[in-house]
């Protein structure tokens, strides 16, 4: 129930912007762009010359981690950088000149960062795939799970479930690399997505055109996504 509370809402809020301005190439990708530590992130942590320490762990859904000696440090938020850092100030009590090296073994990252996608999705690219493709646990505004997970009840006569996924942002992500990851069933209207994009603190809606994009191969429809987008993946008419 309230994972079809989440999708309704975030329709209501779609639909609230009126017709969506098509999402071109004006809006650039930051060069500045740094992986943040994430619930559910795996990390291997290296301590020099102390093997006693090194260690992997993984990130509790509260953010924090508790390794050897570090009890209850925050991660979430964090460059493995800055947590390197935070980590040898910890141990810096126990061990002369900690060096700390944080690795990220297992990417989820903060929900700011992901990529969430609801709707059809699900049964590979170009459709032909159930609507009650379920790929795991996750959800629309969940807490930084990849999985996918079923999201609301039936539509269209009982066929098949909407689906909701977060993916990990990566560098030059573009919208058919976030499909490949996710999907599509033969259900999806691509050409009547949306997505919506935090731009300069406000929400705004932009339609993009997947079907365009997968069945007439027209690049012109790849566009760049960005860190935060929520990809919304509506039924086709029938």
């Amino acid at each position: 129930m309230m994972y079809k509370n989440i999708f309704f809402i975030v329709i209501l809020v779609c639909f609230s912007f009126g017709c969506s301005p098509p999402l071109l190439e004006d809006l650039k990708q930051s060069s500045d762009y740094t992986y943040q530590i994430g619930p559910g992130d795996g990390l291997n942590i290296f301590v020099w010359g102390n093997p006693e320490l090194t260690t992997i762990a993984s990130v509790r859904p509260d953010g924090k981690i508790t390794v050897p000696l570090v009890e209850e440090l925050l991660a979430s938020g964090k460059t493995p950088y800055q947590l390197a850092r935070d980590i040898e100030k910890v141990l810096a009590t126990y061990v002369k000149s900690p060096q700390v090296v944080v690795m990220v073994s297992e990417f989820k990252g903060v929900r700011d960062q992901q990529i969430r996608v609801i709707g059809r999705i699900g049964g590979g690219v170009g459709g032909g795939g159930s609507g009650n493709n379920s790929t795991g646990g996750g959800s629309l505004g969940g807490s930084g799970s990849t999985g996918g997970g079923s999201v609301g009840g039936s539509r269209s006569g009982g066929i098949g479930r909407y689906q909701g996924k977060a993916i990990p942002y990566e560098r030059g992500m573009t919208l058919l690399d976030v499909i490949i990851q996710i999907g599509l069933n033969q259900y999806a209207d691509g050409n009547r997505s949306t997505v919506i994009r935090n731009v300069d603190g406000e929400l705004r809606a932009y339609r993009v055109r997947i079907d365009d994009l997968i069945d007439d191969a027209d690049l012109t429809a790849n566009v760049l996504m960005m860190p935060g987008d929520i990809l919304i993946i509506p039924d086709t008419y029938f």
